[in-house]
Protein backbone atom coordinates (compact mmCIF):
# COMPACT_ATOMS: atom_id res chain seq x y z
CA UNK A 1 0.00 0.00 0.00
CA UNK A 2 1.28 3.47 -0.83
CA UNK A 3 0.42 6.81 0.77
CA UNK A 4 -2.38 7.57 -1.71
CA UNK A 5 -4.02 4.20 -1.09
CA UNK A 6 -3.63 4.73 2.66
CA UNK A 7 -5.26 8.17 2.37
CA UNK A 8 -8.16 6.60 0.46
CA UNK A 9 -8.57 3.98 3.17
CA UNK A 10 -8.49 6.70 5.85
CA UNK A 11 -11.30 8.49 3.96
CA UNK A 12 -13.33 5.26 3.91
CA UNK A 13 -12.88 4.84 7.68
CA UNK A 14 -14.12 8.38 8.32
CA UNK A 15 -16.93 8.11 5.73
CA UNK A 16 -18.28 5.02 7.49
CA UNK A 17 -17.86 6.54 10.95
CA UNK A 18 -19.64 9.77 10.05
CA UNK A 19 -22.41 7.92 8.19
CA UNK A 20 -23.15 6.04 11.42
CA UNK A 21 -23.81 9.19 13.44
CA UNK A 22 -27.53 9.80 13.94
CA UNK A 23 -28.80 12.40 13.69
CA UNK A 24 -26.17 13.35 11.09
CA UNK A 25 -23.62 16.10 11.68
CA UNK A 26 -22.03 18.42 9.13
CA UNK A 27 -18.29 18.11 8.64
CA UNK A 28 -15.49 19.67 6.62
CA UNK A 29 -12.05 18.44 5.63
CA UNK A 30 -9.12 19.30 7.82
CA UNK A 31 -5.56 19.30 6.49
CA UNK A 32 -3.93 16.17 5.08
CA UNK A 33 -0.35 15.69 6.21
CA UNK A 34 2.37 13.22 5.29
CA UNK A 35 5.33 12.07 7.32
CA UNK A 36 8.35 10.00 6.44
CA UNK A 37 6.21 6.94 5.74
CA UNK A 38 2.62 7.69 6.74
CA UNK A 39 -0.33 9.92 5.97
CA UNK A 40 -2.94 11.59 8.19
CA UNK A 41 -6.42 12.65 7.12
CA UNK A 42 -8.58 14.93 9.27
CA UNK A 43 -12.20 16.04 9.41
CA UNK A 44 -13.74 18.72 11.59
CA UNK A 45 -17.33 18.49 12.79
CA UNK A 46 -19.07 21.76 11.96
CA UNK A 47 -22.22 20.92 13.93
CA UNK A 48 -22.24 22.32 17.44
CA UNK A 49 -22.08 19.41 19.90
CA UNK A 50 -23.10 20.76 23.29
CA UNK A 51 -21.31 19.83 26.51
CA UNK A 52 -24.44 17.89 27.47
CA UNK A 53 -24.30 15.78 24.26
CA UNK A 54 -20.54 15.09 24.10
CA UNK A 55 -20.83 11.84 26.06
CA UNK A 56 -23.57 10.58 23.73
CA UNK A 57 -21.50 11.54 20.69
CA UNK A 58 -18.37 9.82 21.99
CA UNK A 59 -20.36 6.74 23.04
CA UNK A 60 -22.02 6.43 19.64
CA UNK A 61 -18.66 6.57 17.85
CA UNK A 62 -16.99 4.18 20.31
CA UNK A 63 -19.78 1.60 19.87
CA UNK A 64 -19.45 1.89 16.08
CA UNK A 65 -15.68 1.36 16.25
CA UNK A 66 -16.03 -1.64 18.58
CA UNK A 67 -18.65 -3.14 16.25
CA UNK A 68 -16.15 -2.76 13.38
CA UNK A 69 -13.57 -4.59 15.51
CA UNK A 70 -11.35 -1.56 16.16
CA UNK A 71 -9.25 -1.93 19.30
CA UNK A 72 -9.91 0.91 21.73
CA UNK A 73 -6.43 2.05 22.76
CA UNK A 74 -7.43 4.82 25.14
CA UNK A 75 -10.17 7.09 26.39
CA UNK A 76 -9.63 10.58 27.78
CA UNK A 77 -12.51 11.52 30.06
CA UNK A 78 -11.37 15.12 30.50
CA UNK A 79 -14.39 17.38 30.78
CA UNK A 80 -13.09 19.98 28.30
CA UNK A 81 -11.14 17.76 25.88
CA UNK A 82 -12.58 14.23 25.90
CA UNK A 83 -11.21 11.81 23.30
CA UNK A 84 -11.25 8.21 22.07
CA UNK A 85 -8.23 6.57 20.46
CA UNK A 86 -8.55 3.32 18.51
CA UNK A 87 -6.69 1.14 16.03
CA UNK A 88 -8.04 -0.83 13.08
CA UNK A 89 -6.99 -4.40 12.32
CA UNK A 90 -4.86 -2.94 9.51
CA UNK A 91 -2.90 -0.74 11.92
CA UNK A 92 -4.58 2.60 11.19
CA UNK A 93 -4.84 4.87 14.21
CA UNK A 94 -8.27 6.46 14.57
CA UNK A 95 -9.21 9.23 16.97
CA UNK A 96 -12.10 11.46 17.93
CA UNK A 97 -10.94 14.46 19.94
CA UNK A 98 -12.87 17.41 21.32
CA UNK A 99 -10.92 20.62 21.60
CA UNK A 100 -12.19 24.14 22.06
CA UNK A 101 -15.76 22.89 21.85
CA UNK A 102 -15.30 21.24 18.46
CA UNK A 103 -15.06 17.55 17.49
CA UNK A 104 -12.20 16.41 15.26
CA UNK A 105 -11.68 13.04 13.57
CA UNK A 106 -8.18 11.94 12.61
CA UNK A 107 -6.91 8.78 10.90
CA UNK A 108 -3.18 7.99 10.81
CA UNK A 109 -1.87 5.31 8.48
CA UNK A 110 0.76 2.79 9.43
CA UNK A 111 4.08 3.05 7.59
CA UNK A 112 3.42 2.65 3.87
CA UNK A 113 5.30 3.15 0.60
CA UNK A 114 6.02 6.79 -0.17
CA UNK A 115 3.94 8.42 -2.90
CA UNK A 116 2.19 11.65 -3.76
CA UNK A 117 -1.12 12.19 -1.97
CA UNK A 118 -4.04 13.98 -3.58
CA UNK A 119 -6.64 15.87 -1.60
CA UNK A 120 -9.65 13.82 -0.58
CA UNK A 121 -12.42 13.43 -3.12
CA UNK A 122 -15.03 12.76 -0.40
CA UNK A 123 -17.56 15.59 -0.56
CA UNK A 124 -18.37 17.23 2.78
CA UNK A 125 -22.05 17.27 3.65
CA UNK A 126 -21.96 21.05 4.10
CA UNK A 127 -19.74 23.92 2.98
CA UNK A 128 -16.30 22.74 1.84
CA UNK A 129 -14.40 25.77 3.15
CA UNK A 130 -11.90 25.10 0.38
CA UNK A 131 -8.87 27.34 0.84
CA UNK A 132 -10.07 28.51 4.27
CA UNK A 133 -7.60 27.96 7.09
CA UNK A 134 -8.16 27.74 9.90
CA UNK A 135 -11.70 26.41 9.59
CA UNK A 136 -14.40 28.42 11.34
CA UNK A 137 -15.72 27.32 14.71
CA UNK A 138 -18.71 24.95 14.65
CA UNK A 139 -21.61 26.95 13.27
CA UNK A 140 -24.35 24.44 12.41
CA UNK A 141 -27.22 23.99 14.86
CA UNK A 142 -28.75 20.55 15.45
CA UNK A 143 -31.98 20.16 17.41
CA UNK A 144 -30.35 17.10 19.01
CA UNK A 145 -26.58 17.56 19.17
CA UNK A 146 -26.65 21.26 20.03
CA UNK A 147 -29.12 20.95 22.90
CA UNK A 148 -27.97 23.09 25.78
CA UNK A 149 -25.48 25.02 23.64
CA UNK A 150 -25.72 28.77 23.59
Amino acid sequence: MDMQEAAGHADEIMDTTLAGIEPPVQWAHGPTTTGSCGVTRRRSVMTVVSDERRGSFLGLVERDWRKRDFKIKGVNNDRDSPAIYAQTRGGFGVSLIFGGGQAFFEVDSPCVEESDVAESTAAPNGPSYEGVYPLPRPNVHSDFWSTGAS
